[in-house]
């Protein structure tokens, strides 16, 4: 007899087959059956009306440091993910010699946005090298199963001390085999893969640029020589890919022998090089290199609220004021305050930080009751004020006063140039992209695109009204299958005999986020924007229940996910 059958729910297989009605057995954390069930089962669940799909597999997140203290990796165990990946572009906690935890941390901090306090309370850092770190996140159960890559600088700092923390200190001959035999131990123990940042928007919290941002051909291809000696990993990589900089990643992948995912998005200062950037994959894909695009599904901006890292008076003389007060004592003093009101929106502007803020009001949206990720841009604030007689700086402060000072301002500055989701709809259609840029874990204080997931299905698949949609079956491909199989995990990702029981049973007709909130809930106190959401009939990871009725039940089977040499897909039935 079965543990669990899943009976009557319309399918959505992973595969991006179509859409059917079928039952789903589960034995010993196994998919057995994927039909007309024959028999009974130890539970069944009527999923007439529902939709069943793959857990999700979120390849790009940044729990490196929250997988130590928090049991169920919220807020992605809240959005169907039953498998997440962090140890990307480049930033990490392991390998770290003894007296560089600052360092990493200081480092995470500035790429990642993740409060120093939080970390360094958080993190307990019961080991030195790669392999030490996953045997400590292995011994702690979790209510997702998760994976980890090496980062470049880490690993750096790690064989060179302080000179690896710098881009322009070139690594001798020795350090570059001591690194590739490090590296080459992590993947061995299952590690899956090598993380990589070449872009000048990373930087430290004191300002530097990341260490690996100029690393030499040389220090790349003993990486890449490593890797080809045990034959494992992915090879990520989030490059900025000035001139000659796809090349230079196209011989890394050629020399490794080893799949390569570059992370793609559409920039203002660029807004068609993501096209160019396919176009380059798509080469490299003919030639026979394995190649993949990490692409969002969403604009890529910042919230902005009273109780956010940022909002436009977050650098304005007069805001230190009430800086330090608690979130109800802020609200009620500017409510109270109409000279301190009228200093912030009236008053004069000093250049830097809260001038750019400023200038950048004008194409920013409301995120109101309604949740509208793909706003029209009559909607800007600029537009508001335009139309309502009001400064722009007052249009902001009333929409972050209201519902008691919660309201919130979303500023999208990548994926949504022309002012809409169109080119994000082109990314997600080609054939050489996975879902990726969720930076769950990430940016806790301005954003939590760790929804993700939930807004692929949403948005993408059922309401969207400013342009064509996508097949429900194809979006969860893209999370599912595209993504596992894409980082070597082909246990999972597929309804079918043999594979992984990780299910979503979801009211596809109710599904919806909830409203984002700023919680105080991180170690020491620290704030992070969390958002849920409804519509979670129930998860299973490896066929126990993690999830019902969109709330946890407090099982905890997630365990860390180790890659494989060469993995094979279980056969697909015909």
């Amino acid at each position: 007899m079965d543990d669990l059958l899943i009976r009557g729910g319309t399918v959505a297989d992973g595969t991006g087959a179509p859409l059917r009605a079928a039952d789903v057995a589960v034995k010993g954390g196994v998919i057995t059956s994927v039909g007309k069930a024959k028999g009974g089962a130890k539970r069944e669940i009527d999923a007439t009306g529902l939709l069943v799909t793959p857990g999700f597999v979120d390849v790009h997140t940044h729990y490196d440091g929250q997988v130590t203290w928090d049991a169920f990796l919220s807020p992605s165990c809240w959005h169907g993910v039953t498998t997440a990946v962090f140890g990307n572009c480049g930033v990490g906690f392991a390998p770290v010699r003894p007296g560089s935890v600052g360092s990493l941390i200081n480092l995470m901090q500035g790429v990642e946005d993740i409060p120093e306090i939080v970390l360094s309370e958080g993190v307990k850092f019961d080991w030195q090298t790669f392999p030490e770190y996953m045997s400590s996140i292995d011994r702690s159960p979790h209510a997702i199963d998760v994976g980890t890559q090496v980062p470049h600088a880490a690993l750096r700092y790690f064989v060179m001390g302080e000179r690896g923390m710098d881009h322009l200190a070139v690594p001798t001959d020795e350090e570059i085999a001591t690194m590739g035999r490090h590296l080459e131990e992590s993947l061995e123990a299952g590690a899956l893969g090598f993380t990589s940042s070449r872009t000048f928007r990373h930087m430290t919290a004191d300002g530097r640029s990341v260490p690996s941002l100029s690393a030499r051909e040389a220090e790349w291809l003993g990486m890449a020589a490593a890797m080809r000696r045990c034959n494992k990993g992915v090879i990520e990589v989030n490059s900025d890919l000035g001139p000659g900089d796809f090349d230079f990643l196209r011989e890394m992948a050629k020399a490794s022998g080893r799949p390569l995912s570059l992370l793609v998005m559409q920039t203002g200062a660029n807004p068609e090089k993501w096209r160019e950037t396919l176009g380059l994959i798509e080469d490299a894909r003919a030639a026979g290199l394995e190649v993949t695009s990490q692409v969002g599904c969403r604009a890529i901006g910042v919230l902005m609220g009273l109780e956010t890292t940022m909002n436009p008076f977050s650098f304005h003389p007069r805001w230190k004021e009430i800086a330090a007060l608690t979130p109800k004592q802020r609200y009620e003093r500017l409510r109270d305050d109409q000279a301190l009101r009228n200093a912030l929106v009236d008053g004069p502007l000093d250049a830097g930080a809260l001038a750019r803020i400023i200038d950048n009001l004008p194409r920013s949206y409301v995120l109101d009751a309604e949740l509208d990720y793909e706003p029209d841009p009559t909607r800007q604030l600029g537009e508001i004020a335009r139309g309502s007689g009001r400064s722009i700086r007052q249009v902001a402060l009333d929409a972050m006063m209201q519902g008691g000072g919660k309201g919130l301002l979303l500023l999208p500055y990548e994926n949504y140039h022309h002012g809409n989701l169109d080119a994000v709809r082109e990314m997600l259609m080609h054939p050489a992209s996975i879902v990726g840029l969720s930076d769950a874990g990430a940016h806790v204080g301005v954003i939590c695109d760790a929804s993700a997931p939930t807004l692929l299905l949403t948005l993408w698949t059922r309401d969207r009204t400013r342009g064509p949609r996508l097949p429900l079956e194809f979006a969860v491909h893209k999370q599912t299958q595209a993504t596992a199989w894409a980082f070597g995990m082909r246990d999972r990702g597929v309804l079918a005999p043999g594979y992984k029981a990780d299910i979503n049973v979801i009211d596809y007709q109710a599904l919806q986020l909830a409203p984002p909130q700023v919680r105080y809930d991180l170690p020491a106190g620290g704030r992070r924007i969390m958002q849920r959401a409804r519509g979670y009939m129930h998860t299973f990871v490896s066929g126990v229940e993690t999830i019902s009725q969109d709330e946890l039940t407090g099982a905890l089977p997630g365990r860390l996910v180790r890659g494989a040499r060469g993995p094979q897909p279980v056969p697909l039935p015909a």
